[in-house]
C-alpha cells in the first residue's frame, strides 16, 4: 500500500509510465513479445497431445520425427524470444533508472541547505539508491512480467475448456484454495518486507554512527553497552527475516500439495475417461503439462504483485523529493564581470526558518579589497551572514548588493564562482590531493595547483605524501592532520581565484604550528583581495582593517582593533575574557 493509503495509485503509475516515453518503441516491442510469449506456451503442451494420440500410438514414425522437430523448433524459438524479452526489459529498467538518478541528484545539488539542514543524510542516500532500484524491479520483474503470466493464465484456461472441459474442470479443483492461499501469502510477505526494511534502516543507521563516533564509544568505555544495543537490533533484524522465510516455507509446500492433488484428480477420473473413450491419452499428457502451466505463474503472481507494489512506494518516495520546492530561484540574468569586491547589507533581516531572525537589521558597508573580521559570541549571526552573502541560503528581508548591483539579480553560480568559503570543518572526498583541491576542473592545472600550494606553504608538506599530489586522502581526508586538511582548504580557494574570499573560523582547531602557517597563509591570500574573517581567537583578525562586533543578530560596534579598545565596550570586554 502506498504511503497515501491508496492499493494502487493511477496518477502515480501514469507518472512512471511517463519515464518510458523516451524508449515506448523498446516498452511496446517487449510487451509485444510478451503477449507473443504466453500464446505460444499453450501449443507445446497440444503438440505432445498429437504426437501421441495421432504419430505414437498409431506407430506413424515419419509424422511423430516431423511433430518432433516442430517441438524443438518451437522451443529454440521460445528460448530466443524469451531471452531478447528478458534482455529487454531489464535494458528498460535499467535505462529509466539511469534517467531517473541522473534527475534526481540534479535536483538534489539545487536544493537549499535549509532542506538538508533537516533532513538526514542516509534518508537522501536511500531516495537516490535503494528506492531506484525498486523503480527498476517494476520493469524487470514487475508489470510486464505480471502481464504475461496473467494473459499466459487466460489462454491456457480457455484452450483447457475448448479442448476438455470436463478435464480442466478437474484439474482446476484446487485452484480456488490455491487463490486464497496465494492472497494470504501475498499480504504475508508484504508485511515481512516492509519489517525487513525498517530493520535494516534501523541497523544501518546504528552502524553507520557508532563506527564514526567509535572514539566516544572508546573513550568512555561503553563498548560492551553498545554492543548489547547492537545485539537487540540484529536480533528483530533476524526475526524480520525470519517471518519472510516462514511465509514462503509454507506457501511453497502448498502449491506442490495442491498441484499434486490437481494431477491425482486428473489421472483419477482422466484414466476412466480414456478407458470409456471420452478422452485420449495425449490428452491426459497435455493436461498434465497445463497443470504446471497454471501453478507455476499463479505461485509467481505473488511475489511479483509485491515487486509491483514496492516499486510504487519507492516511486512514490522519489517524486515526492523531485517534487520538493525548497529551492532558491535563481532569477538573475547578469553575467558577472570583472568584479571589484564590494559589498553592502542594507537592512538585512535573516531566518532560518518562520520569524525566528538570526540577522536583525544590518547595515554593513565592505569596500573593495578592505579586510573585515566579524567577531562575537556562539549564535550572534557571523556565520549567517556568510550563508546569505554565498546565496547558500535566501534572505527575507533588506538588500544585499556586490558592486552596486542587487545580488539576486546576477547568476547564482557566477556569485558562488566569485566568493570562496573556506569553511572551519573542511570536507576533502575520497580522492586525490590534486583532485579536491581543483573538485575536478579540467581549466585548473597542476602548475597552478604547485603555485598556490607554495604561496601558501603547503607544498614541502604535499610533496612529502606517498604520492605527492596525486596521494589518495581517503574518506573526509582521514590520512591528514586538521591542518593540512585546512591548508589544502586554502589552496582550494585560492586555485578558484576569487573576488571576495570568506573564511569562517580557519585557525580554531588546528595546533600553533598549523596556526602560524594558516596564519601567514592567510595574509597572502587576503592581500588585494575583499576578506570576510569569522574568528574566536581575536589575536588572528588584531590587522584587520575592520572589526564588526555583533551580538544577538545585530551589529553592536565596529571599527579598527585599536579603536574599539579605546571604546570599551563590547569588543573590550571579549578582549578581556580572552587575554586577561
Amino acid at each position: 500500500m502506498s504511503a497515501n493509503g491508496k492499493a494502487f495509485d493511477r496518477a502515480l503509475f501514469a507518472r512512471v509510465m511517463g519515464s518510458v516515453r523516451p524508449y515506448r518503441r523498446v516498452f511496446w516491442t517487449t510487451f509485444a513479445l510478451t503477449i507473443f510469449l504466453s500464446f505460444t506456451a499453450v501449443v507445446r503442451p497440444i503438440l505432445m497431445g498429437w504426437m501421441i494420440d495421432d504419430h505414437a500410438l498409431k506407430g506413424d514414425a515419419t509424422g511423430l520425427l516431423y511433430l518432433t522437430l516442430a517441438v524443438i523448433g518451437l522451443l529454440v524459438l521460445e528460448t530466443v524470444l524469451q531471452f531478447h524479452q528478458g534482455y529487454w526489459t531489464s535494458w528498460l529498467g535499467q535505462t529509466v533508472t539511469l534517467d531517473l538518478r541522473k534527475r534526481l541528484f540534479a535536483h538534489v545539488v539545487k536544493l537549499r541547505m535549509r532542506f538538508f539542514d533537516r533532513t538526514p543524510i542516509g534518508t537522501l542516500v536511500t531516495r537516490v539508491i535503494s528506492d531506484l532500484e525498486t523503480i527498476e524491479d517494476i520493469f524487470s520483474q514487475g508489470l510486464l512480467s505480471i502481464l504475461g503470466d496473467i494473459l499466459k493464465l487466460v489462454v491456457v484456461v480457455v484452450v483447457m475448456f475448448v479442448v476438455n472441459w470436463k478435464l480442466a474442470l478437474l484439474s482446476m479443483a484446487p485452484i480456488p484454495i490455491l487463490l486464497w492461499a496465494t492472497n494470504i501469502f501475498k499480504n504475508s510477505i508484504q508485511r515481512s518486507f516492509q519489517d525487513v526494511r525498517t530493520q535494516v534502516a534501523r541497523l544501518n543507521a546504528f552502524v553507520q554512527e557508532h563506527i564514526q563516533g567509535m572514539t566516544i564509544v572508546r573513550s568512555f568505555a561503553r563498548g560492551e553497552q553498545e554492543f548489547r544495543r547492537f545485539e537487540r537490533i540484529n536480533r528483530e533484524h533476524r526475526k524480520a527475516h525470519i517471518r519472510s522465510v516462514l511465509a514462503y516455507s509454507i506457501f511453497f509446500p502448498v502449491v506442490e500439495i495442491l498441484s499434486a492433488i490437481s494431477l491425482a484428480f486428473l489421472v483419477w477420473w482422466g484414466v476412466q475417461d480414456v478407458l470409456s473413450g471420452i478422452a485420449s491419452f495425449g490428452d491426459i499428457v497435455a493436461y498434465i503439462l497445463f497443470i504446471h502451466m497454471l501453478f507455476r505463474p499463479i505461485r509467481q503472481l505473488a511475489d511479483r504483485f509485491n515487486v509491483l507494489q514496492m516499486g510504487m512506494v519507492g516511486s512514490e518516495r522519489v517524486f515526492k523529493l523531485l517534487d520538493t520546492k525548497e529551492v532558491i530561484e535563481d532569477r538573475g540574468d547578469r553575467t558577472m564581470g570583472i568584479l571589484q569586491g564590494s559589498i553592502r547589507l542594507e537592512g538585512l533581516w535573516f531566518a532560518y526558518g518562520g520569524e525566528e531572525w538570526v540577522l536583525k537589521d544590518i547595515d554593513l558597508d565592505v569596500r573593495a579589497g578592505e579586510m573585515v573580521a566579524l567577531v562575537g559570541a556562539t549564535g550572534s549571526g557571523k556565520t549567517s551572514i556568510i550563508n546569505v552573502l554565498s546565496r547558500a541560503y535566501e534572505f527575507q528581508r533588506g538588500k544585499v548588493t556586490l558592486d552596486g548591483i542587487d545580488i539576486r539579480s546576477y547568476r547564482s553560480e557566477d556569485v558562488r564562482r566569485s566568493v570562496s568559503v573556506v569553511l572551519q570543518d573542511v570536507f576533502l572526498f575520497s580522492d586525490t590531493v590534486h583532485n579536491n583541491i581543483t573538485l575536478n576542473d579540467p581549466a585548473i592545472s597542476r602548475s597552478r595547483v604547485e603555485a598556490a600550494a607554495r604561496s601558501i606553504g603547503a607544498h614541502d608538506f604535499i610533496m612529502k605524501l606517498p604520492d605527492g599530489y596525486d596521494t589518495e586522502v581517503r574518506e573526509r581526508g582521514g590520512i591528514l592532520s586538521v591542518g593540512q586538511r585546512q591548508l589544502l582548504a586554502f589552496i582550494r580557494a585560492m586555485v578558484h581565484r576569487p573576488r571576495i574570499l570568506v573564511l569562517d573560523e580557519a585557525t580554531s582547531s588546528v595546533d600553533s604550528t598549523s596556526e602560524q602557517l594558516i596564519t601567514e597563509a592567510t595574509a597572502k591570500m587576503t592581500k588585494g583581495r575583499t576578506s570576510i574573517v569569522i574568528a574566536h581567537r581575536l589575536s588572528t583578525v588584531q590587522n584587520a582593517d575592520r572589526i564588526v562586533v555583533l551580538d544577538k543578530g545585530r551589529i553592536l560596534e565596529q571599527g579598527d582593533h585599536q579603536t574599539l579598545l579605546a571604546r570599551n565596550g563590547a569588543y573590550k570586554r571579549l578582549y578581556d575574557l580572552q587575554f586577561r
